[in-house]
């Protein structure tokens, strides 16, 4: 695509130890977020907002079964999430659909006091910062 940009984000890839239930984790907070269902094969899937998407697959090649945040690689994932009212939906809808709290007592402001954004943390630990606008 010549209009994107030089440096923009073409794709992630999360490698997971459980394909159906991040099916259903991931697929409903990137639909919330206004991605849509790109691909799917029997053990991965892809959900695609304007020139970029998010897979997911649990790879024959994992060498373990936990992410853990906390050590080396990927932290969190950061999305703008438009407006307080829909960070603040989003965080209330989170835990039907597998995505927990974090830092609960510093909610909206754990960022600092500037930055009003929900972080949430999912069954099997991965995090995303829901910002808002």
């Amino acid at each position: 695509m010549a209009d994107v940009p030089v440096g923009s984000l073409h794709h992630v890839e999360i490698w997971v130890p459980h394909i159906s239930r991040a099916q259903e984790e991931w697929g409903w907070l990137l639909a919330e977020l206004g991605y849509e269902q790109f691909q799917e094969w029997p053990d991965g899937c892809s959900w695609k907002l304007g020139a970029t998407y998010i897979v997911i697959e649990q790879s024959t090649a994992l060498t373990g079964s936990t992410h853990r945040r906390t050590e080396p690689g990927l932290n969190h994932l950061a999305f703008h999430a438009g407006a307080r009212e829909n960070v603040d939906r989003l965080r209330e809808l989170g835990a039907d659909s597998g995505w927990y709290e974090m830092f609960e007592s510093k909610y909206p402001h754990a960022g600092g006091a500037d930055h009003y954004a929900a972080y949430l943390v999912n069954t099997d630990g991965y995090e995303v910062e829901l910002v808002a606008g």
